[in-house]
């Protein structure tokens, strides 16, 4: 199959359950969608019967709308039974923000792991260099405008603003784990790049997979380089993480944190990888003809208009992408006089590039090259 042709399969039909409202994926598996007021509008969340309750997984944004919802779900489809766990697969916002009203709304424990939890006190509590200094100062190493800098320390800490609380206490969840919910098992995939140790759920008896944002049927997952780990190759953890899913039952029911729930694990997986090199070799042919910062690739990565909210997002994948090149070898780096980091590349053909960004992906050279 071409790389780029797949298309998924959507086993759950393509209208999504209104907020408030649920929908049966499998048995003791229920599907809500609350709205968030940004470009990507919507979060998928997971009602899983527990015996004698419940267990949520993912909390929605910290909002009123998102709170009215869930008070529906609650009215119209606990039938009277409580809820047990609130299971969070990561800290971003819409995963997280609501965790504290829930875990205090049903006296309920929070699931996470420990890179989760303990990332998301240390940035809810502005420690640098998660505040915004730090994060101006990291984009500006990266070669952000001053607009766009400005524009970051007039928003401030927007984690802060989003995640007013978390629980004070939290119970572990180690890659490998298994948790019995109700009648089924499900396993802890942990996986990173996106967020330091995310974890999905791996349902084998149902072949069901709570993906969280690690595998989406139709848009990539940011991966981004953050100052608390300013040189990481997180592009590299989130490609590594694929290979777990890679290794999961071809037809294994995804069930991601946007988008609809779809069929195509091992074809989608590979569908990311070349998404994946095809943007690492722009950056390589782009850096051989110029020493480029990565706000200097945006353009090359992202062909649309941003606004200051994406632009970080963009910024943030611009040096993950420029980062799996820099620890595979394939870029230089280097800080200019000026304060900027700047990356190159060796001359090269275009078939060595090619092989390079492939590998750099975790792909071999098609068949032919």
């Amino acid at each position: 199959m071409d790389e780029a042709s797949f298309q998924p399969d959507y086993f759950a039909g393509t209208v999504p359950p209104a907020p408030g409202g649920v929908h049966a994926v499998a048995p003791g598996v229920y599907w809500l969608r609350m709205p968030m007021p940004m470009a990507l509008d919507h979060i998928n969340l997971w009602l899983l019967e527990d015996g004698e309750g419940w267990t949520i997984v993912d909390c929605g944004l910290c909002n009123d709308t998102t709170r009215q919802a869930w008070e529906q779900v609650f009215e119209q489809h606990l039938q009277g039974r409580p809820v047990r766990r609130v299971v969070c697969t990561h800290l971003h916002p819409d995963h997280v923000g609501l965790a504290d009203w829930l875990c205090r709304r049903w006296n309920a424990p929070l699931l996470m792991t420990q890179g989760e939890y303990l990332s998301a006190r240390i940035i809810g509590a502005g420690l640098p260099p998660t505040d915004t200094a730090g994060l101006v100062e990291h984009f500006r190493v990266h070669g952000a405008q001053p607009a766009h800098l400005q524009a970051l320390r007039a928003r401030g800490n927007l984690y802060m603003q989003l995640v007013p609380s978390l629980p004070l206490t939290f119970q572990r969840l180690e890659a490998g784990q298994r948790l019995r919910i109700g009648a089924a098992e499900w396993q802890v995939i942990e996986g990173g790049g996106h967020s330091p140790e995310h974890a999905a759920l791996w349902c084998s008896q149902q072949r069901l997979l709570i993906a969280g944002d690690l595998l989406l049927p139709r848009i990539s997952t940011n991966v981004s380089v953050y100052p608390m780990e300013p040189e990481s190759d997180a592009l590299g953890r989130y490609l590594r993480s694929l290979d777990r899913f890679d290794a999961l039952d071809a037809q294994t029911q995804v069930l991601p944190s946007h988008g609809l729930p779809f069929r195509g694990v091992h074809s989608r997986v590979r569908q990311l990888r070349a998404h994946h090199a095809e943007r690492l070799l722009l950056l390589l042919q782009a850096c051989a003809q110029r020493a480029l910062s990565a706000a200097d690739m945006i353009p090359l990565l992202f062909r649309r208009e941003l606004d200051v909210h994406q632009l970080g997002f963009a910024l943030g994948e611009a040096i993950a992408h420029a980062h799996r090149l820099w620890a595979t070898g394939a870029l230089s780096r280097r800080l200019d006089a000026d304060g900027i980091i700047r990356f190159t590349a060796e001359a090269a053909s275009d078939q060595h590039r090619e092989a390079l960004a492939r590998a750099a992906a975790g792909l071999a050279m098609p068949l032919g090259s």
